[in-house]
């Protein structure tokens, strides 16, 4: 059903587009604030390219691709988490093992879909436009569970997040919160696949909390102005793909790196002002 809303929102396809894109403009700085934190922001990349890999096997086993891409995702983000805590290897080696064994394995088992090539790119590179309703579901039902988690845990994040040693000696389950996070971190991953693609989520979830750390004084002043700049950068990245018929993905990522560029340079004038004064 169509609502009556001014374009470039008045067609059903570009609601379908706005809703997905909102519950993920909402939830990757989410995720990506507490990631840049604890110095993972390339998490997402890794995690994105076994997303691709599960896509790819979804496809080729005629299954959902959404539901296996997840599977993959969890436990890959899962693993990842797991050997870095247990020192079996740092987190930057990790991420890069798992990173091009993704990469790979999608390579492969798209070789092997062979003409299912198609519907591949369309979660490589994102496609919203062409999100359908149950889609669109799947997907704001998977941002809403992410906001609920967030909303109920955000504290012992930011704990863990900030210094993992002081969290244990406070008490905190610093594992459990720190696997719970790579796992909220597949979650969106897949989440996101259908707006921006699996190689650009990664930017979702790091350049509007980069914009955020520059207007910012506190984390959660942090929080807020990410999701403000993730939410303003898909509507405003719809409405500029429809006029100019952009893909909308890259757009939308163009855009929260347009809003990067003016805070920080808003950020060095303020620092000279300062200074001079």
């Amino acid at each position: 059903m169509t609502l009556p809303l001014p374009w470039p929102f008045d067609r059903e396809y570009m609601q379908l587009a706005l809703a997905s894109g909102m519950a993920v403009g909402a939830c990757a700085p989410l995720i990506g604030t507490f990631l840049v934190q604890k110095r993972l922001s390339l998490m997402g990349d890794g995690v994105g390219h076994m997303a691709f890999a599960g896509v790819a096997a979804g496809l080729l086993a005629g299954l959902s691709p959404l539901w296996t891409a997840l599977a993959v995702a969890v436990a890959g983000a899962v693993t990842i988490e797991w050997l870095r805590l247990r020192r079996r290897a740092s987190g930057d080696l990790a991420l890069a093992v798992f990173f091009y064994t993704g990469i790979a394995g999608g390579v492969v088992l798209t070789g092997l879909a062979g003409s299912l090539n198609a519907g591949v790119l369309t979660y490589l590179f994102g496609s919203v436009l062409t999100v359908s309703p149950a889609d669109a579901r799947s997907i704001c039902l998977l941002g809403a569970a992410i906001l609920v988690v967030i909303a109920v845990s955000w504290r012992a994040l930011f704990a863990v997040a900030l210094d993992e040693e002081a969290a244990r000696v406070a008490g905190l389950p610093v594992d459990a919160l720190s696997i719970g996070l790579a796992a909220l971190t597949a979650v969106t991953v897949v989440a996101a696949m259908r707006v921006v693609g699996v190689l650009l989520v990664a930017a979702l979830m790091v350049l509007p909390v980069g914009a955020a750390q520059r207007l910012a004084r506190s984390f959660v002043a942090t929080l807020r102005w990410a999701v403000a700049v993730g939410l303003g950068s898909v509507v405003v990245g719809l409405a500029v793909a429809r006029a100019g018929g952009l893909a909308p993905g890259g757009t939308i990522v163009l855009v929260a790196s347009g809003a990067f560029a003016i805070t920080a340079i808003f950020d060095l004038g303020r620092r000279r002002a300062r200074a001079s004064s």
